[in-house]
């Protein structure tokens, strides 16, 4: 399938999980994809594996937590390919487990400028350019947890939040412009984020209770949501959010 042939793609949090998956799909499905994240190492490999594909990427090394490297992100991107059609906002951290109380002022403003300051920065200068493409599609990468509270987590609860409300915003902002602004909702997902707990058995057989599917999703399961919604097989969808959650908010 050859769908994105002639596009280009931006994948934020790239260097492994979700991210790395998706970037390598957009490949895949025929694009041309800039890598990003802080790990250089990572997003190096993600790129060695789109090029083995057959394939064609770049590594862009961001801080999303920094306006300035967002876009400059976006710059380098024309600067190689001469354009931008499409982006995945995906890098996020899980950050303090803390009682709200207790919550550290340090951890608040790290998990908000990760998880939902950067999706407006990317956003920002990733719009920018799309206009003037005359269009493109953008997918936000919140959580289920961006629709329900979770006990220790108040920052990452409320920038998921963040990102549902920003998405919406700017959806209405550019629908008449050709630009489709969604964002998904993943439960646990077998990622580098959650693999600390594979060491401590009853914490995660405590996690997979949590999903009635009886399992913790997959990267391919959700990277395969982010392409369709970026796809033109979604041309009528914006401004909505998709949970990909093996159940969790139905209980």
């Amino acid at each position: 399938m050859n769908e994105f042939n002639g596009r280009v793609a931006i994948v934020t949090g790239a260097s492994s999980g979700i991210g790395r998956t998706s970037a390598l799909f957009y490949a895949r499905d025929g694009a041309k994809v800039v890598v990003s994240d802080v790990n250089k190492d990572g997003g190096q490999e993600t790129v060695q594996l789109i090029q083995a594909a057959g394939g064609d990427a770049f590594f862009v090394k961001t801080d999303v937590s920094n306006p300035s490297d967002c876009e400059e992100l976006v710059k380098k991107t024309v600067e190689k390919y001469g354009r931008l059609d499409l982006a995945c906002n995906n890098a996020g951290i899980g950050g303090e487990q803390n009682m709200t109380a207790d919550y550290s002022i340090e951890g608040w403003q790290k998990v908000i400028g990760v998880n939902l300051s950067a999706v407006f920065y990317c956003m920002k200068y990733e719009i920018a350019e799309m206009l003037k493409a005359g269009g493109g599609a953008i997918v936000n990468m919140a959580s289920i947890l961006g629709q329900v509270g979770f006990a220790g987590s108040p920052a990452y609860v409320a920038a998921k939040h963040g990102v549902i409300g920003l998405t919406r915003d700017a959806a209405l902002e550019y629908a008449a412009k050709g630009i489709r602004i969604n964002a998904i909702g993943p439960a646990f997902i077998s990622t580098p984020l959650i693999s600390a707990l594979e060491s401590n058995p009853e914490a995660y057989n405590n996690l997979v209770a949590l999903h009635p599917l009886g399992r913790l999703g997959k990267p391919e399961e959700v990277a395969e949501l982010v392409v369709w919604l970026s796809s033109n097989r979604a041309s009528y969808i914006t401004g909505s959010y998709y949970p990909i959650d093996g159940g969790y908010l139905a209980r």
